[in-house]
Formats: structure tokens, sequence, C-alpha cells
């Protein structure tokens, strides 16, 4: 009887302490997971969920992208751009702030383009809404092709100098 105790205890216990283990990570994930929650953090994190995306192509007519299924940004910053599908329509635009040149960042909490250095604010259109910049954000002329988007870098248009390229540099989704 006490070789079956023995044998019994040499092929549970590293079992037991196999769910232990388990157990402890289990445990202290979740334990993390609600400090951060209590102090901001993982709402913080979750403000922000700009993809990141490289470009399928790069030919004459300029970068293709797959059109997104839903509305969201995404940020090519090798080559400098944002992408914006947002209520039924698709924009490009330069990644840089038109004020100072400084990268733009998305606030997905209140759903605009913030710029870090003067506190710049823009609309997911492009739109310009408050801060030092003295127009909205450049656009990128795009077409679309098939189920992508084509974005033609080298002619970026300025709100202030080419109004009615400006407006039409979008594609309905």
């Amino acid at each position: 009887m006490s070789d079956t105790k023995e044998h019994n205890c040499a092929t549970a216990c590293p079992l037991a302490e196999a769910q232990s283990r388990r157990d402890f990570l289990r445990d202290s994930a979740l334990g993390i997971a609600g400090i951060m929650a209590t102090l901001g953090i993982a709402r913080s994190a979750a403000a922000l969920p700009v993809s990141m995306v490289n470009a399928l192509t790069r030919g004459k007519a300029g970068l293709t992208y797959p059109i997104p299924a839903a509305d969201g940004v995404q940020i090519d910053k090798d080559n400098e751009v944002i992408l914006v599908r947002w209520k039924n329509a698709m924009y490009a635009f330069n990644l840089s702030c038109p004020h100072q040149h400084t990268a733009l960042r998305w606030n997905d909490s209140v759903k605009e383009f913030q710029c870090p250095k003067h506190k710049s604010k823009y609309q997911p259109t492009g739109d310009f809404i408050s801060g030092r910049a003295t127009r909205s954000m450049d656009r990128f002329a795009v077409q679309r092709s098939g189920n992508n988007i084509l974005v033609d870098v080298d002619n970026m248009y300025q709100e202030d100098e080419q109004n009615a390229q400006w407006k039409s540099a979008f594609i309905k989704v």
C-alpha cells in the first residue's frame, strides 16, 4: 500500500505543481489587468487603436492600400500617409501637421487628430477645429481601384491654396 501512495505522489505531485503555476500566472495576469483598469492605463491604451499599414504596391501613379472594412485610422509611417475611413468616405492625409510639420496623432476617444506640439485639432475629415494651425490637414489626391485606394503622394492639396481639389480629394466607400 505504501508503494501505491509513493507512486501516486510521484505522478500526482508534478501535475499539481504545474496546475498551481498555471493558476498563479492566470491570477497574476488578472490582477495586473485589474490594477491597470483601476489606474486608467487600459483605458488610455484603448483610446488610440491606430493600426499601422504598409502600401501594397508603389507605382508611377502612387501608393496602393486596401480599403478597410470599417471606419478607422491607419498610418503608413514609411510613406508619411494617414488613411482614414470615416462615414462612407476614404481620405489620405500627410502625416505632418500643416503648422510646423510635427507628426499628428489620432485620439479615438474624441475622434480627432491632434498635434502634440501646439495642440491643433482636426476632424477625421481633416478639417481644422482649433489650435495654432491656420488650415486643415493636407490631403493627397486619391482614386479607387477595385477594393483598393490609390494615393498620389506627388499631388498634395492644401485647403487654403487648392480649395476645390482639397474638397474633392476623397472617395466614397
